[in-house]
C-alpha cells in the first residue's frame, strides 16, 4: 500500500508541475506574440504581460521581444520580481455624498441641488488594456423629490370637451401631487399643425377661422407656450381657461414639433434640475420627419429652440423631428414623457413608448375627465423604475452592467441597466465594469457619464489610460549603454537613436555591409547563417520565432532550441526535465538522455522490504533480475521453481522425523535453517509477522501428512515450524463396506421390481377403462349381426303412373 501511495503521489506531482507550466506557457503565448519591441507595447498586449527590465536578461540570440512574457514565465527564467514591470489599474473616488435620506413633510427644506439620490458622483478609473475595473453604484429614489409637469395638450377641434376639463386642472392636479412632494409646478402648452397647406388651409378666411358653422376657433398654428412651469395653480386655471379650439384639414397632428421645443427651450419652459415629466394629450396620431414633405419643407428639424412671443416662428421652414431626434434631445434633457391618448390610438403610442426610454401610455377617456388619475398612474409607473445610460465611449472601451435589485433579483448584460418594481425610498445597486481593449492614440484622458434615465444626477468618470511603463519615464537618453550615446536606455533595453540599429545600437544604417557582417553570424566551418534560424542584423544572430510561441530557437549562432530533445511517451525529455540546446536537463530523481530513467527505488520494493527480492537490481524504476529463473516487478516469480513448500519438505522431513530421501545425507545438505518442533497446528506462526511466511502440507513417505512454516528473515537465515506429530490416516474395515455392498445391491433389487408392478397394474386399468368406453359407445343390436344384406332388390319403374 505504501509502495503504490507513494507512486501516486510522484505521478501526482509531475503531472501538477506539467499542467502549471502549460497554464503559464499557454498564458505568456499571447505576451510572445505582440513581438512587443517596448515596454509599453508589451503592457498593451494583455494583462498578464510584463517585462523584465533586467540588464542581463536575455540569453544570445534572443529578440528584445523576449523581454515580454508570462508574470510567471518570467520569474522561472530568472527574472526577480523587482525588476518585472507590470502596472496594474485602480480606481479613485473623488466625490463620495452619500444618499439622502428625507421624509416628506420633514421640517427641513432642501434645494434640489443638495439631495442626492446617486452615490458615488464622481472618480477616476485608471486602465490598463484587459483588465476591468469594477466599481459600485447606489441609487435611491428620494423622497419629497420636487417635481416639474408640463401639460402639453392638443387643440384640434377634436378635444373641443377634453378643453372644459382640463380648465380647472391645475388646483385639482396640485392637490393630489402635495400626497408626492410638497415642491410641485405645472405648466401648460398647446399645439396643432404646421400652418401650411396640406395641413391647413390658407384660405384668409379659414385662417381666421378654421372651423365650420358658427363655431368661434382661435387661429391654426404648431406650438404655443402658453404658461411657463409655476407653483401657482389658479394661474394655471385662468390662463387655460381662456383658450380656444383650433382647427386642422388632416387627421394626425404636429404634436413632434411641440415636444422638441418644450425639451430644448429650457429656459422658456421654465425647467429645473428636478424630475420633469411631460404630459402629452392628443385624440389622434403624429407627424414624423419626411411628412414635411406634402408641405414643400425638406430641412430635416435642427432640434434647436425657436420660440418667440412663446410661439414656435420655424414649423414652416424646418420638417418634423424624427423620433430618435426626440429620443436623443428627451434623454439629454432628462424629460420624462407620459402619452394620454384616446383608447382608439393606444395601440400606435404604445408602439411609440417602446422606442423612447422612461415613457409611459395612459388611456385618455374621451372628454379628459380622467386625466389627474392617469398622471397619478404613469408617475408612480415611472418611478418604480430606474434604467442607466451611458454617454458615448471612447474607441475601445467596453461597460458592462450588474444589478442588484429588490428581493435579491440581481440581473446581467441589458437586464443589468435597470431595476424595477421600486418604491420612493428604495435603494438598489449597480456593479458597472469598464474595460479598455485599446489604448487611444495619444493616450490622452478621456470622461464618460453615467446617470438614471429621466434624472438630472449623474456619475463622472475620468478615464486614466496606462500605456506606458514607469520605467520609461526614467530612461536616460544617449546613454553610455547604448554603444557610447546612440540611443536611450530604459526598461533594461536600448531604444536606438534615428539612423542606429542593433541590440546596443552599434551599427548606423549608412555603414552597415550585409556581407561584411554575415561573417560574424556563421559558425566555424558553415556556411549557415544563424544556422538557417535567425537573420543576421548588425554582425549577431536575432533568432527567428517559431508557430508555436513554446518553441524557442537561442544561442550566438540560434543553433540551440528547446524543442529537439529525446522525447519520451511523446513528451520533451519525458516530461521529467527542461530541454536547453537540445540537451535534457532533468529534474531530480531523473536521469537519461530524455530523464525518463527513474532514480527512484520504491517501484523495486519487494513486499519483504528487499529490492527486487534480492535476486536483481532496480534500473529506472525497474527490476532487471540477475538469476534468469525469476521475473516480476520485483523478481517474485519464478515459473519453473519448485514452490517453497515442495523444495524443501526432504530436509525438514529427515531433521524432524528421521525418514525420507535425505535421511543418510541429512547432516551434510540440512543443516541451513533453524528448526523448532511445536505441538499442534495452532501453535506454528500465524500470518502477520515481518518476515515472509509459508505454510505447508505435505506427505512424508508413510503417506502420512506433516505440517510446517517456512520464513526467511531480514538478514536471510531461514526458520522452520514443524508439527512434532504427523497425521497419519488408519486402515478401512471391511465387513461394514461388504455389508453395505450386499444391502445396496438387494434394495435396489426390490425397488425395481416395485417399479415394475406400479407400471403393469396402471396399464391393465387404463386398458380396461378403454374397453368399458367403447362398450358404451355401441349402437348396433347385440341380437342382430352388422354385416348381414337381404338378398332382395326393390326397383321402381320412374314411368309407372299407377293405372
Amino acid at each position: 500500500v505504501f509502495q503504490t501511495n507513494l507512486k501516486f503521489l510522484t505521478w501526482t506531482g509531475v503531472l501538477c508541475y506539467l499542467i502549471w507550466n502549460g497554464f503559464a506557457q499557454q498564458g505568456g503565448s499571447d505576451c510572445i506574440k505582440a513581438n512587443a519591441k517596448s515596454c509599453g507595447e508589451c503592457i498593451q498586449a494583455g494583462p498578464n504581460c510584463g517585462w523584465c527590465k533586467k540588464t542581463d536578461f536575455l540569453q544570445e540570440g534572443e529578440p528584445t521581444s523576449a523581454r515580454c512574457d508570462d508574470l510567471a514565465a518570467l520569474k522561472s527564467k530568472g527574472c526577480p520580481m523587482e525588476d518585472i514591470e507590470n502596472p496594474r489599474g485602480d480606481k479613485q473616488v473623488l466625490e463620495d455624498r452619500e444618499v439622502t435620506n428625507r421624509k416628506i413633510g420633514a421640517a427641513e427644506k432642501l434645494d434640489p441641488q443638495d439631495i442626492t439620490q446617486i452615490q458615488p458622483q464622481k472618480l477616476v478609473l485608471k486602465l490598463r488594456v484587459g483588465e476591468p475595473q469594477t466599481f459600485s453604484l447606489k441609487f435611491k429614489r428620494a423622497e419629497d423629490y420636487p417635481i416639474d409637469l408640463y401639460y402639453l395638450m392638443d387643440l384640434s377641434y377634436s378635444m373641443k370637451d377634453d378643453l372644459e376639463n382640463v380648465k380647472s386642472l391645475g388646483t385639482a392636479l396640485m392637490l393630489e401631487m402635495e400626497k408626492i412632494t410638497s415642491d410641485f409646478r405645472i405648466g401648460f402648452g398647446s399645439f396643432v399643425e404646421k400652418t401650411v397647406m396640406p395641413y391647413i388651409s390658407t384660405t384668409p378666411a379659414k385662417l381666421r377661422n378654421p372651423c365650420t358653422g358658427d363655431q368661434n376657433c382661435t387661429s391654426p398654428f404648431s406650438y404655443k407656450n402658453v404658461l411657463s412651469l409655476t407653483s401657482e395653480g389658479n394661474k394655471f386655471n385662468e390662463l387655460v381657461g381662456k383658450q380656444h379650439i383650433s382647427g386642422n384639414l388632416d387627421s394626425p397632428e404636429g404634436g413632434f414639433d411641440a415636444i422638441m421645443q418644450v425639451a430644448v427651450c429650457g429656459e422658456q419652459i421654465g425647467w429645473r434640475n428636478v424630475t420633469r415629466l411631460l404630459v402629452f394629450s392628443t385624440d389622434a396620431g403624429f407627424h414624423f420627419a419626411g411628412d414635411g414633405k406634402l408641405g414643400g419643407i425638406v430641412l430635416p428639424n435642427d432640434g434647436k429652440c425657436h420660440l418667440e412671443n412663446n410661439m414656435y416662428t420655424m414649423s414652416h421652414y424646418y420638417d418634423y423631428p424624427s423620433i430618435a431626434h426626440l429620443v436623443q434631445k428627451l434623454s439629454e434633457n432628462n424629460i420624462q414623457t407620459i402619452f394620454a391618448v384616446t383608447e382608439e390610438f393606444q395601440a400606435v403610442y404604445k408602439e411609440l413608448k417602446n422606442l423612447i426610454p422612461k415613457s409611459a401610455v395612459g388611456t385618455l377617456s374621451s372628454n379628459s375627465s380622467n386625466v389627474i388619475q392617469l398622471i397619478i398612474d404613469a408617475y408612480n409607473s415611472l418611478s418604480s423604475e430606474v434604467i442607466l445610460e451611458n454617454t458615448k465611449l471612447p474607441k475601445g472601451v467596453t461597460i458592462s452592467y450588474k444589478s442588484f435589485c429588490k428581493n435579491g433579483v440581481n440581473d446581467t448584460q441589458e437586464d443589468g441597466r435597470k431595476c424595477s418594481n421600486i418604491s420612493i425610498g428604495d435603494e438598489v445597486r449597480f456593479e458597472i465594469n469598464v474595460t479598455a481593449n485599446e489604448c487611444p492614440k495619444k493616450g490622452q484622458n478621456e470622461t464618460i457619464k453615467i446617470k438614471p434615465l429621466g434624472f438630472t444626477e449623474e456619475v463622472e468618470i475620468n478615464l486614466q489610460f496606462i500605456c506606458e511603463c514607469q520605467c520609461q519615464s526614467e530612461g536616460e537618453p544617449n546613454s553610455p549603454a547604448c554603444h557610447g550615446g546612440n540611443g536611450t536606455f530604459e526598461c533594461g533595453a536600448c531604444r536606438c537613436n534615428e539612423g542606429r540599429i542593433g541590440r546596443l545600437c552599434e551599427c548606423s544604417t549608412d555603414e552597415v555591409n550585409s556581407e561584411d557582417m554575415d561573417a560574424y553570424c556563421r559558425r566555424e566551418n558553415s556556411t549557415e547563417i544563424c544556422s538557417n534560424n535567425g537573420e543576421c542584423i548588425c554582425g549577431q544572430c536575432v533568432c527567428k520565432k517559431r508557430e508555436n510561441t513554446n518553441e524557442v530557437y537561442s544561442g550566438k549562432y540560434c543553433e540551440c532550441d528547446n524543442f529537439n530533445c529525446d522525447r519520451s511517451n511523446g513528451l520533451i525529455c519525458g516530461g521529467n526535465g527542461i530541454c536547453k540546446c537540445r540537451v535534457c536537463e532533468c529534474f531530480p530523481n531523473f536521469t537519461g538522455s530524455a530523464c525518463d530513467c527513474s532514480l527512484d527505488t520504491t517501484p523495486c520494493m519487494a513486499s519483504n522490504g528487499q529490492i527486487c527480492n534480492g535476486r536483481g537490481t532496480c534500473e529506472c524504476g525497474t527490476c532487471n533480475c540477475t538469476d534468469p529463473k525469476f521475473q516480476g516487478p520485483a523478481c517474485e516469480t519464478c515459473q519453473t521453481c519448485l514452490g517453497v513448500c515442495a523444495e524443501h519438505k526432504d530436509c525438514i522431513q529427515c531433521r524432524a522425523f528421521d525418514k525420507g530421501e535425505k535421511k543418510e545425507t541429512c547432516s551434510q545438505e540440512c543443516m541451513y535453517f533453524n528448526m523448532t518442533r511445536v505441538e499442534s497446528r495452532d501453535k506454528l506462526p500465524q500470518p502477520g509477522q515481518p518476515d515472509p511466511l509459508s505454510h505447508c502440507k505435505e506427505k512424508d513417505v508413510d503417506d502420512c501428512w506433516f505440517y510446517f512454516t517456512y520464513s526467511v528473515n531480514s538478514n536471510g537465515e531461514a526458520s522452520v515450524h514443524v508439527v512434532e506429530t504427523p497425521e497419519c490416516p488408519s486402515g478401512p474395515d471391511i465387513i461394514p463396506i461388504v455389508a453395505g455392498v450386499v444391502a445396496g445391491i438387494v434394495l435396489i433389487g426390490l425397488a425395481l421390481l416395485l417399479i415394475w408392478k406400479l407400471l403393469m397394474i396402471i396399464h391393465d386399468r387404463r386398458e380396461f377403462a378403454k374397453f368399458e368406453k367403447e362398450k358404451m359407445n355401441a349402437k348396433w343390436d347385440t341380437g342382430e349381426n352388422p354385416i348381414y344384406k337381404s338378398a332382395v332388390t326393390t326397383v321402381v319403374n320412374p314411368k309407372y303412373e299407377g293405372k
